[in-house]
């Protein structure tokens, strides 16, 4: 898990929507003190049932000493959600990681058109309270299956209704079909910045669409685990790690992650999952077989980190910066 946790203490929580709380988080005593944090950063809470589970940040980040994550009570929880919903109590104490940040907002970009889908509004309202903070132009498109089922809507109404913030709603019970991301998005501008947070059909979707569009500079943040396809290779590879000078064999279905820590190191890691970015360290040689939800496909390309929790080698080498 990440080396440097929080001790933090659960202010208040609140019911935002059918199936989602939003829990208030703030220092646990008088000498903790919470990083700063950017739009678009999320954090892993280390829950007492020994899950660890990334949430996205979705109050302004002006805020100071104070953390607010929105949960959905996940109908297919392996345990985490429904544990906040059904066990975590105001007043009660967890620990925390700092803030961490794969999906950065362009502040100087031009225009920026926001795309929520249900539960992905977290980091996406956050975005939307920082740009209207710092006077940036910014439309919203949020989709859900009802209104009832969409969290923050008041707090997002208000917000549009103050800055002039073009908001369309679409309700899948309303509408009686799935948004269509290319006919939302159509002349939105070229040069905009497009960032969308939701389920991955969603995900796909609106890749599809900025594709077809035209559209360049698109960012997603995905909050499922990406599918990980079974092991192609058959042979075990070597990684080196250029910093403890070890040599260590992974042997087929077994990951980086886990070999490095049956080596004894301790590489940072918290999903597993390859969502959250806590364990991406520095190749130094060899191929990488990207496998995570995380990476742009420029930054697959340039073989410059990787996730060792599900990627894994293409070459019979690694040298890694651990």
């Amino acid at each position: 898990m990440s080396s440097q946790t929080l001790q933090a203490l659960v202010h208040t929580m609140r019911c935002e929507a059918d199936g989602i709380v939003s829990v208030e988080f703030r220092p646990a005593t008088a000498a903790e003190k919470f990083p700063d944090f950017e739009a678009g950063s999320h954090i892993d809470l280390h829950l007492p049932n020994g899950l660890v589970r990334s949430y996205s940040l979705c109050n302004p980040s002006s805020d100071s000493q104070r953390y607010v994550v929105g949960v959905l009570n996940d109908r297919k929880s392996r345990g985490g959600s429904r544990y906040v919903h059904q066990q975590l109590r105001v007043g009660s104490t967890l620990p925390i990681s700092s803030p961490r940040n794969n999906f950065q907002l362009d502040e100087n970009a031009q225009r920026s058109v926001l795309v929520a889908g249900g539960i992905g509004v977290t980091p996406i309202w956050s975005m939307l309270q920082r740009l209207t903070a710092i006077g940036r132009s910014v439309e919203l498109v949020y989709c859900a299956r009802s209104r009832k089922e969409a969290a923050f809507c008041d707090g997002i109404e208000a917000l549009a209704r103050e800055h002039s913030v073009p908001v369309t709603w679409h309700f899948d019970d309303q509408v009686g079909a799935p948004p269509d991301l290319t006919a939302l998005l159509a002349n939105k501008g070229d040069n905009s910045h497009y960032y969308c947070c939701g389920p991955t059909p969603m995900l796909d979707a609106f890749e599809r669409s900025c594709e077809q569009l035209g559209y360049a500079n698109v960012h997603i943040e995905r909050f499922a685990a990406v599918h990980v396809p079974a092991p192609s290779a058959t042979q075990s590879y070597v990684v080196e790690c250029a910093k403890s000078g070890k040599s260590i064999e992974v042997p087929p279905g077994k990951t980086i992650l886990d070999s490095l820590i049956d080596a004894g190191l301790k590489p940072d890691h918290s999903c597993k999952e390859g969502v959250c970015g806590a364990c991406e360290i520095a190749v130094i040689e060899g191929e990488v077989e990207h496998l995570d939800g995380i990476l742009t496909k420029a930054e697959r390309e340039s073989n410059k980190t990787m996730m060792i929790c599900v990627s894994r080698a293409k070459s019979q080498r690694l040298v890694l910066d651990i």
